[in-house]
């Protein structure tokens, strides 16, 4: 038994295929393949790799057909394949041969796989089909087709690409546990497809396909301030699909979408991703989606175009029903009103079970605040909404009762934020706590960090910043998931890092980096919602909100070592930077919207919008150096650096050490962006810490200073003001929203604010972020991306008796833990294998380290190899 457990603790593991584990419908061509070496031993490490790659499991560490990488001396991890061209509809397998540091050959990785999708639109059969209804048909169209599967079945795979939203059924079986699918893109520039392996939903004989088309994004027919009912590709949703049947005696068929394929009305009389979904349950159709239902009255379907010409597989975790919130508390005022709580504001939607009279109608609204009276407000929330009746209810579920007992609702094809459900009837109802169910629903991404302290504050506003990072993520970011639903590119880079650390989310920002390059204009334009129908190509959709097409491929490569994200946009972000430096004037800009929503003091639109253009072109110079680029990257490197000097030169005091008005916004950009010439770094710092005491310890910033403030503080020998404003819990702060009950960020300082009042946004979520970097102190080296080399630099703040941060990174889990022991402090480290780590110790001059009671000389810069470490540091 001991020697089973020390074989697989040096074992090659988590085997994953472009950020996936053993994904369906890959279509990449030269797919990434990634590994984790699994050895507890101080200083483990890889030597050299070999990856095997066949379509015979059994046969493959034999003899692996597809690919041989052959012995490849390197401690690399993630790889691009390089073997046989890849066919369509294939599983391959795959497992990785690892040697240690000594050169020894470890046990292999257990046998992994990927499965090609169709790879191509001229690989499809099916045909694009609808039903024959206009943009304006409110009804959610049903569409089916009965088909014999003559022999016995061996496997099978569906493909469905759609230009709306869908939910698939095979004899009766809803497939997979997705929602929302697929995810939202500019439409009529790529189309996305998902993949299913069916093979236990079929039977030989008699089966039958039933598909249901929401409308989503593609077909908006609720109107709201951003246009989205004018969007370009807006039509009735439609759907192309193959269902590809391999039978045991080798034979392959197709059932496929054509005109032979019948439609009929839906019981869902009206759906909108942004307001609400309608049900009449005495339309419901029973056995609808089986192979003996009767379909002779249904109508024939509709060919159609393609949405576009991409047709592209959406190869992402995807949205589901993640976490289920019972109620709280109910408080009934009335027979026909009721009001329940989820006690936590969430983004998804409610499952209520309703029984009464043949003909009640029941609405169920959906808050985040009650009125004085107990009743649901949704005053901070429909501001933006313009309806043109009052079919369409804001965050409003319409249920129509038939009498015949018990109807049981959840939406489909929408998703609210709230923590309030109030329930309306036209007639009587028992309603009780127990039928009515929360689900929080998000992209599906995989915690990756965890913090714990002694501070229960601190803990809480590290739950409540995830809790509004995840409801804002829908296959691509979002501001809120109530009032807009919007992808604003500047909460999305504001909370990267946030994300990044705390969960495995590649694939959605790789995603939205795909709607970054459908959406840019020839002349490198961005509009500052992404996707968008048409708003936000505007006058301030400048640096401070679109450097996302920089920012996030470059937070990608820091976090993850992979490198395409970066090449896939290096054109985008070149043709950004170009566009943003012809419209400049002396090197400075005032393209952008300036420190929204701050507390008091307002920045310079210039020197903000400026910073953010010397990010991206640094970030560019960075990018052409790393693939070779060099008539690039010294052209970027010296635009970097007039842009710097332009800055310095304009809005630096070097007398007093002060940018612009000495605001916390402005010193703190300067220092978290690296403007400030060397030898004033810690000046302006030391002024940034005076000026939060002026301040009174609170913050005065908008989203350009919560994002910068904490980090500029904390990297630059302010920890202990650092950490004084985080865990502030007065106004205005962040722990002045969880003192008064949040569970989530808001969107504003001030509760009582009378606009931008979101109780649930992202934008001020940095915070979520700096706690891994500002108190755990785990930073990527730019030198080894991907925490290759991890720099730990951690700040043992006074007001804490203990903090444990960790993150899951390529390499596996790094620790960075440490706790008070009377006058010292016990700094646990543990760094996974393959991976290394550079220590440097707070006030590192002062400090006396020791490891294994022997005293440490670097405590500015101290390497350690691979595995667990315990400092005692003194002062």
């Amino acid at each position: 038994m001991l020697a089973s457990s020390v074989a697989y603790a040096q074992r090659t593991t988590a085997l994953q295929c472009e950020h996936l584990v053993s994904p369906i419908g890959v279509d990449a061509r030269h797919p990434r393949l990634s590994w984790q070496m699994e050895d507890s031993r101080t200083g483990a490490a890889q030597s050299a790799y070999q990856v095997l790659v066949g379509t015979d499991s059994v046969q493959l560490a034999k003899s692996p057909a597809v690919w041989n990488s052959g012995k490849i001396t390197s401690s690399v991890s993630n790889i691009t394949y390089q073997g046989k061209a890849l066919q369509p509809s294939v599983k391959y397998y795959w497992l990785v041969r690892t040697w240690g540091r000594s050169g020894k050959q470890l046990p292999d990785s257990r046998i992994s796989s990927f499965e090609t999708g169709l790879m191509g639109a001229n690989n499809w059969k099916g045909s694009w089909i609808s039903d024959m209804g206009s943009i304006n048909t409110l009804p959610a169209p049903y569409f089916r087709k009965a088909f014999t599967a003559g022999k016995k079945v061996k496997s099978a795979r569906a493909y469905i690409a759609v230009g709306g939203l869908y939910e698939l059924y095979i004899n009766g079986q809803k497939i997979g546990n997705h929602r929302l699918d697929p995810m939202y893109t500019r439409f009529d520039r790529r189309t996305l497809y998902v993949s299913y392996d069916v093979t236990k939903q079929l039977q030989q004989g008699k089966n039958a396909i039933g598909v249901l088309l929401g409308n989503g994004w593609y077909n908006m027919q609720s109107i709201a301030v951003w246009n989205f009912d004018r969007a370009p590709w807006r039509n009735r949703p439609t759907f192309c699909m193959d269902l590809k049947i391999t039978y045991t005696d080798g034979t392959i068929a197709t059932v496929a979408t054509n005109d032979s394929w019948k439609t009929h009305a839906s019981p869902i009389t009206f759906n909108s991703i942004y307001t609400g979904e309608h049900y009449d349950s005495h339309l419901e159709l029973p056995g609808w989606n089986k192979p003996d239902f009767d379909d002779k009255d249904w109508k024939e379907v509709m060919l159609r175009a393609a949405p576009s010409k991409q047709i592209v597989s959406q190869v992402m975790q995807p949205i589901r029903n993640v976490d289920e919130i019972e109620a709280k508390s109910i408080e009934k005022f009335n027979d026909t009103t009721y009001v329940v709580d989820l006690g936590r504001n969430i983004s998804g939607v409610t499952k209520v079970k309703l029984k009464g009279d043949d003909g009640t109608v029941v609405r169920v609204k959906h808050g985040e605040r009650l009125y004085p009276d107990g009743h649901v407000d949704m005053s901070n929330i429909d501001v933006y909404y313009r309806p043109k009746d009052k079919s369409d209810p804001f965050g409003t579920d319409i249920i129509t009762l038939n009498g015949k007992g018990t109807v049981e609702f959840m939406a489909k094809f929408n998703y609210k934020g709230f923590q309030y459900v109030e329930v309306t009837s036209t007639k009587p109802i028992d309603l009780k706590k127990e039928d009515v169910t929360g689900y929080f629903m998000h992209s599906d991404v995989e915690p990756a960090g965890k913090i714990t302290s002694s501070n229960p504050l601190i803990d809480r506003l590290w739950w409540a910043t995830n809790n509004s990072y995840l409801s804002n993520l829908f296959g691509y970011p979002t501001d809120c998931p109530q009032r807009e639903k919007n992808g604003w590119t500047g909460d999305g880079h504001f909370a990267v890092e946030t994300g990044l650390f705390n969960f495995d989310g590649i694939t959605i920002y790789e995603k939205w980096l795909g709607d970054h390059r459908d959406e840019q204009q020839p002349n490198g334009v961005l509009p500052d919602i992404i996707p968008t129908g048409g708003w936000g190509y505007g006058t301030a959709n400048g640096t401070d909100w679109t450097s996302t097409i920089a920012i996030i491929p470059w937070n990608l490569y820091m976090f993850y070592g992979d490198s395409k994200a970066l090449a896939d946009n290096y054109d985008n972000i070149r043709a950004y930077v170009n566009y943003v430096d012809g419209i400049s004037t002396n090197n400075l800009t005032t393209f952008g919207r300036g420190d929204w929503v701050p507390v008091k003091s307002s920045s310079s639109l210039e020197y903000t919008s400026s910073i953010y253009f010397y990010v991206d072109a640094t970030i560019l110079a960075k990018a052409a150096k790393l693939f070779g680029k060099q008539a690039d990257y010294t052209h970027y490197t010296e635009l970097a650096a007039k842009i710097k000097k332009a800055i310095n030169d304009k809005y630096f005091n070097k007398a007093t050490a002060i940018y612009g008005s000495g605001v916390q916004t402005e010193l703190s950009m300067a220092l978290q962006w690296n403007v400030v010439p060397d030898e004033y770094r810690t000046k302006v710092a030391q002024n940034l810490a005076k000026r939060v005491a002026d301040d009174k310890m609170h913050i005065d910033v908008g989203v350009l200073g919560a994002k910068a403030v904490l980090n500029a503080l904390s990297n630059n020998g302010q920890a202990e003001t650092a950490y004084k404003l985080a865990s502030q819990d007065t106004y205005p702060s962040w722990g002045w929203w969880i003192v008064n009950g949040a569970t989530t960020l808001y969107e504003n300082w001030n509760i009582q604010a009378e606009r931008d009042i979101s109780l649930n946004h992202m934008m001020f979520g940095e915070i979520g972020g700096w706690f891994f970097k500002g108190l755990g102190g785990i930073l990527p080296d730019e030198a080894h991306p991907g925490f290759k080399n991890v720099l730990l630099k951690p700040n043992f703040v006074s007001g804490l008796n203990f903090f444990t941060a960790s993150h899951n990174g390529p390499y596996g889990k790094i620790i960075s833990s440490w706790e008070r022991k009377g006058q010292d402090v016990m700094y646990k480290v543990t760094i996974p294998a393959n991976s290394s780590a550079t220590i440097t110790f707070p006030d590192a001059a002062k400090a006396k380290v020791y490891l294994n009671n022997a005293q440490i000389k670097n405590t500015a810069n101290y390497s350690v190899a691979a595995g667990s470490y315990q400092f005692k540091v003194s002062y």
